[in-house]
């Protein structure tokens, strides 16, 4: 008898009237906002104006989207396209299956020319939204508690995730891989924000730390799972993928910090000039200020002006009534 287990929705779907709103679709699209609203304060604090990191996120996230759903499509595409599958199937995104290793490489596509045509170092923004990032992720890893899927093996654990019988699963308790992945990722973030802080990274550091750390998580997490998948020398292909990446990502932080030592000072070359204008306008609006304070005030002199002396005699009207006077004479 099972003591304790986190039960799964009876449903992933809630119906408001004739919308459909998936639970899926909805944690993807809650991590999503809250990575813009993250990732723009950060971006703000490493000298950026604000807004930039949602005009980016337009080219992005649609590019992320696409890619997550082809490397899913295509690293399982027996789901699809073999025998009694329906490969309409593949567009039904709704339905789960988005690969975090296609999301980010052509997610990273879509920043770059979002980054290029605001004249913005791409490897800055990557910084800036690096933890934002796997925040995001966090959320949507409950994506695949609301479809039952892409849990781990059996268990009785007291955290056991309890699965109900269904489309190619069996019901019983197994570790709840999802949730492993999500508050890894939340321990992926707050790593990032203590490093950029405490040892200023720059020039793609941050970002390479957040694939570094992820992947060193979502290898182990990948190999309790038990999913069908692909499997190279016994490994599963998401474990040598996380492997490589892992690799990869120290390779750079530590030939980039030889190369490239320090932050970048200016980020978005907008920001500067617009800093630089509000400067300038201080100033000016202090003297005006002034002068307006001077201007406002009765007893103030102008400049220039000249006051009479109250106490200088006038000696014109004493020579006007002596000449009256001498005329009556005469």
């Amino acid at each position: 008898m099972d003591l304790a287990y986190i039960p799964s929705p009876s449903t992933g779907v809630i119906n408001l009237g004739p919308i459909p709103l998936r639970g899926y679709a909805f944690c993807i699209i809650i991590g999503v906002f809250v990575a813009v609203w993250f990732g723009n304060k950060r971006w703000i604090a490493r000298g950026g104006r604000a807004g930039t990191v949602a005009d980016i996120a337009v080219w992005a996230v649609p590019f992320g989207l696409v890619g997550g759903r082809l490397y899913h499509v295509i690293t399982d595409y027996q789901l699809y396209f073999s025998d009694g599958e329906n490969w309409v199937d593949a567009f039904k995104i709704w339905q789960g299956g988005l690969g975090i290793w296609g999301a980010i490489a052509l997610g990273a596509v879509g920043a770059w020319i979002g980054c290029r045509r605001r004249g913005i170092p791409l490897p800055a923004w990557a910084d800036a939204l690096a933890p934002c990032i796997a925040i995001a992720q966090a959320f949507g890893r409950w994506g695949n508690w609301f479809n039952q899927e892409l849990y781990g093996k059996p268990t009785d654990l007291p955290w056991a995730l309890k699965i109900s019988e269904g489309p190619n699963r069996v019901a019983g308790t197994y570790h709840p891989t999802f949730l492993y992945e999500s508050l890894w990722c939340v321990g992926v973030a707050l790593l990032v924000i203590w490093a950029d802080r405490r040892f200023k990274l720059g020039h793609g550091r941050a970002f390479a730390l957040y694939v570094a750390a992820y992947c060193a998580g979502r290898a182990w997490i990948e190999y309790m799972r038990v999913d069908e998948a692909h499997h190279i020398l016994g490994l599963r292909l998401n474990v040598w993928t996380a492997l490589i990446m892992f690799v990869l990502a120290v390779t750079y932080m530590v030939v980039s910090a030889k190369v490239r030592p320090g932050r970048e000072e200016i980020v978005e070359p907008g920001a500067v000039e617009d800093a630089a204008g509000v400067e300038d306008a201080a100033p000016a609006a202090d003297a005006a200020g002034d002068a307006d304070r001077d201007g406002g005030d009765g007893d103030a002199e102008a400049p220039g002006a000249e006051v009479p002396d109250a106490e200088a005699p006038d000696t014109e009207e004493p020579e006007k009534n002596g000449t009256a006077e001498a005329a009556k004479k005469a």
